[in-house]
């Protein structure tokens, strides 16, 4: 029988799971993929696709030092740099983004929300941002099933409760 690529890769010395660990991945993954659920229906509902959706969060909320560059909004997607230009090129279409040009470099091309763009995408995030409000428990509590103790004391010091 041939041995999992991916174990050496990740099981560098680690220890063996228990159920109890199987059990808080599955769960973990379970509220993850619940919370996908209801996002994939809230966007499919406005007549977006996921990727657009994502993409057009991205422009609006890029960190700071980043420019809505193409380049830079694949990798951040971890998509290819031709799957990002197909998914302006139907968001620009429909009205919800376009290209500008670089005020400094004329080559770079910038992309921006329509308001039609920041329209659709402030009434999603806001029905986004309430249903991780409401999940946010069971996707903690899930989350810290998987952490380790020392990985949750180490978690506190850096974010203390209030």
């Amino acid at each position: 029988m041939k041995e999992c690529p991916i174990g050496s890769r990740y099981n560098g010395g680690m220890r063996k799971l228990t159920l109890a660990d199987y059990r808080a991945l599955a769960e973990f993954r379970f509220q993850i993929r619940k919370f996908l659920h209801f996002s994939e229906e809230a966007v499919e509902e406005a007549g977006l696709e996921r990727g657009q959706y994502q993409l057009m969060l991205l422009i609006k909320g890029i960190p700071d030092g980043m420019r809505p560059r193409i380049r830079d909004l694949a990798n951040r997607m971890h998509i290819q740099h031709h799957s990002a230009v197909e998914l302006i090129n139907r968001l620009e279409a429909g009205g919800y983004v376009r290209r500008e040009r670089g005020q400094n470099d004329r080559r770079e091309v910038l992309l921006v929300l329509s308001s039609k763009g920041e329209k659709v995408l402030e009434e999603l995030a806001l029905h986004h941002h309430k249903e991780l409000q409401e999940a946010a428990p069971r996707l903690v509590a899930a989350l810290r099933r998987v952490m380790t103790k020392k990985e949750q004391r180490n978690l506190k010091s850096h974010f203390p409760q209030e």
